[in-house]
């Protein structure tokens, strides 16, 4: 079979060569056809130069003290290995063959493909555990991100805003701005009301005086709930049953959002 007439198979093959996972005879085998058929040579250099690429998409990890224990021992394996060789019989002149029938030019080209493995190894393991770290922030910056799902504008009797209220039910959380310039009396307490379309005044909490301040509540209490009302009450509001007691200062439309 003509390998470069299969162009998913080459593409596989020179990908699986690239990360070092072609072992065996089948390396050997795709060495060779790189060096009679240009299209795999090109096919697997396009692949190295894929694997090298994924250094610059993550910042510079020290390996440990043990990868490099590693690498020195398989390095100094093969130099004792050859020197022993050596000592025991004269080594014999290159064979007419070429040069890629040399015994040392492939042990050497062995150990410089064991050590590019492992620094492909140590790569990749580097790169997966930058992405997981990355997509843990994500999704705890997408945890914590406000859901808003209703708002509400509350004006005054001149139709000007005096507060800007949000309503997340993920958290259960109404939050509520002040964008007017009121100010109640220190014996008095601004409350917050829905005003669903029957029944009576619904009470959603008492405003402290703070410029931005967050109530709890339920989806169920704004669900469906056409107008939110403010009105001034005494110190520390009224009961919900009772209603509101004083004048309603401010209100608005409660807009449920589409998007």
């Amino acid at each position: 079979m003509n390998i470069h007439d299969h162009p998913e198979l080459l593409d596989q093959l020179a990908a699986a060569y690239a990360l070092g996972t072609l072992r065996g005879g089948a390396r050997r085998r795709f060495e060779a056809l790189a060096r009679e058929k240009a299209p795999v040579r090109a096919a697997a250099l396009i692949w190295q130069s894929r694997v090298a690429s994924m250094n610059e998409l993550q910042t510079t990890h020290t390996p440990s003290p043990a990868v490099w224990t590693r690498i020195n021992n398989l390095v100094q394996a093969e130099r004792d290995e050859a020197s022993m060789a050596a000592v025991r019989i004269p080594t014999p002149a290159p064979a007419s063959g070429g040069w890629w029938r040399n015994l040392t030019v492939w042990r050497s080209a062995s150990a410089a493909g064991a050590l590019a493995t492992v620094l492909a190894v140590v790569t990749a393991v580097g790169l997966r555990d930058d992405l997981g770290a990355r997509i843990g922030e994500l999704q705890a910056q997408l945890e914590a991100t406000p859901a808003i799902e209703y708002v509400a504008v509350l004006n005054d009797e001149q139709a000007g805003a005096a507060m800007l209220v949000t309503f997340d039910p993920k958290s259960g959380r109404l939050t509520l701005q002040r964008v007017g310039g009121f100010q109640e009396a220190a014996d008095k307490s601004l409350q917050l009301w829905a005003l669903p379309p029957t029944g009576g005044p619904r009470s959603l909490g008492v405003l402290s005086e703070e410029r931005l301040l967050q109530l709890t509540a339920g989806e169920a209490d704004v669900r469906e709930v056409p107008t939110l009302a403010i009105s001034l009450e005494p110190k520390g509001g009224v009961p919900s049953e009772t209603g509101p007691t004083g004048p309603v200062l401010f209100k608005g439309a409660l807009i449920q959002k589409m998007l």
